[in-house]
């Protein structure tokens, strides 16, 4: 079974939610999202925009890399890898001044 981007993301605003014992009303408030829009990302029903996971991380005080670090560990576990693969770095290049 494929594992939906936007389920996971919405699994882990709702569980950063829930943990800090928060209700939708008052993050979607606090995000200026509407209430039935935000329950909607949480189940993972809409696609939410970068500048909408912005507002909501920002109403959870959540750092939206945390969140991402956060959704690509659970898509690694269901992919049946033990952790998320690295991506490559490129090196620094130095600039001419």
């Amino acid at each position: 079974m494929t594992t939906l981007l936007r389920r996971e993301i919405g699994d882990v605003l709702r569980e950063r939610r829930r943990s800090q014992g928060r209700t939708l009303r008052e993050v979607s408030a606090t995000a200026s999202v509407s209430l039935g829009y935000l329950s909607e990302v949480e189940r993972g029903e809409k696609e939410a925009s970068s500048e909408l996971l912005s507002s909501i991380c920002g109403a959870l005080e959540l750092p939206l890399s945390t969140v991402l670090i956060d959704v690509s560990a659970r898509m690694a576990e269901s992919e049946g890898l033990v952790q998320p693969v690295p991506l490559p770095v490129a090196p620094a290049v130095a600039s001419a001044a």
